[in-house]
């Protein structure tokens, strides 16, 4: 298989389980073997499960930089 057959693998087996159980699938919902084919093929669960369709992307947060601090010399 090449690289994207095997997201389009992995991705399938995401979707038949959610429609099978009704719910977002866990990762104690499959095999180890499995398991560690979805995780290599899409990347850590949360990420797997957003390629998959199954779940949205949280919003990236900006962080907000604070000035710096400067301090005045005593004399």
């Amino acid at each position: 298989m090449i690289s994207e057959e095997k997201k389009i693998w992995a991705q399938e087996v995401l979707k038949q389980k959610s429609d099978e159980l009704g719910r977002l699938p866990k990762k104690d919902d499959f095999d180890e073997p499995t398991r560690s084919r979805i995780k290599a093929f899409l990347g850590p669960w949360p990420r797997a499960l957003e390629a998959a369709g199954l779940k949205q992307a949280k919003p990236v947060l900006q962080k907000v930089k604070k000035p710096k601090k400067r301090y005045k010399k005593q004399q």
